[in-house]
């Protein structure tokens, strides 16, 4: 009897071993298959950490070009301000050259006893100018078109009008 309890003892034993065998190659495989996961979340992580780096440094870049741009756009909104006044002014200042250059066909001579003194772009400005020379401020008496003048040695001031264009046919 103590050889069948000591075979069945080695049955059962061996059974076990081969149970525990068994459960232990599985466990292994097991265990293989998660470091495999593991390796391969922890490689999935790297990537994912430097992909986050990466996009936190393109962010950085992006918001110091957005920040520049937004400068830039400032800059050109006041200089666009800038031209558009000055493109105003200049519009203003060709009407003005224009309106004086289209009105402008004479100029206003002051003689001094018969002889040039000065010219003029208008009869108050050659008044004013023999004023400043000492003339009388009343007097002046306009010249009327056509009609004859008084010989210059009689007139100690006169302002007469020059054409500049001549009539051409």
């Amino acid at each position: 009897m103590i050889a069948l309890l000591r075979t069945r003892t080695l049955h059962a034993l061996r059974t076990r071993t081969t149970q525990a065998e068994t459960e232990a190659a599985a466990a292994r495989a097991e265990a293989e298959q998660h470091r495999q996961e593991a390796c391969l979340a922890t490689d999935a992580a790297i990537r994912a950490e430097t992909t986050a780096e990466q996009l936190r440094t393109t962010l950085t870049h992006t918001t110091a070009e957005a920040a520049r741009l937004e400068g830039e756009l400032t800059a050109l909104r006041a200089q666009s301000r800038l031209d558009t006044e000055d493109r105003q002014a200049l519009r203003t200042l060709l009407r003005i050259t224009r309106k004086h250059s289209t009105s402008t066909d004479r100029v206003w001579v002051l003689f001094h006893r018969g002889r040039l003194h000065s010219l003029h772009p208008t009869a108050d400005a050659a008044e004013a100018a023999a004023e400043a020379e000492g003339a009388p401020r009343s007097g002046w008496t306009s010249h009327t078109p056509g009609a004859a003048l008084p010989p210059a040695c009689e007139v100690t001031w006169r302002v007469q009008p020059l054409p500049l264009r001549s009539a051409t046919p």
